[in-house]
């Protein structure tokens, strides 16, 4: 293969929703985890999670089922956390993505990722980049950096900082109760 069709190969992270395949380019991910526990925040949309502990900073946690509205699944031994990091108005957000499982690293050239299929005006699928194939199954690409309103990135930067204050706030009281 030439260095020119190597630079067009794209490696995406291959996970599962129900039955259905979607994939997210792998530049967009950090690291993949075992489900842990995650703390709910109350008053908050459906689909966010809450957050978790990611080496003491609070991480919110979205469950792809619910936003992109799939019915809501049980979480299993294979129900893992994508860590992503987010680009939007030049800034990034580092959120969680709760997944029914992680597939593998796939790759695909421009030639073989169709676009996205019309919806009609009803259906927003402007997250969708495209649709790539394995074998016989469609595998649906996700644009991680359109998938979230400008608000719901806000409100992932709250909760984070939130989160984080509450660690912050538990870590100076243990460390006011400890002998001197």
């Amino acid at each position: 293969m030439t260095d020119e069709a190597l630079k067009d190969i794209n490696q995406f992270l291959t996970f599962t929703l129900g039955k259905e395949i979607f994939a997210l380019d792998i530049g967009t991910v950090r690291e993949v985890l075992e489900l842990t526990s995650i703390t709910k925040i109350p008053r908050t949309p459906e689909f966010m999670r809450g957050v978790i502990n990611l080496r003491g900073h609070a991480v919110p946690v979205v469950d792809m089922r619910m936003k992109l509205g799939m019915s809501k699944g049980e979480d299993t031994v294979d129900t893992c956390i994508i860590i992503v990091e987010i680009e939007f108005d030049g800034e990034f957000t580092v959120m969680g993505a709760l997944v029914d499982s992680v597939r593998e690293v796939f790759e695909m050239t421009p030639d073989t990722i169709e676009p996205a299929p019309k919806m009609g005006a009803a259906i927003n699928a402007e997250y969708i980049k495209g649709m790539g194939r394995q074998n016989e199954q469609f595998i649906i690409i996700i644009d991680i950096n359109k998938i979230f309103s400008a608000e719901e990135l806000a409100m992932a930067k709250e909760l984070a900082g939130a989160g984080n204050g509450a660690e912050q706030a538990a870590a100076e009281e243990v460390a006011a109760a400890a002998p001197a």
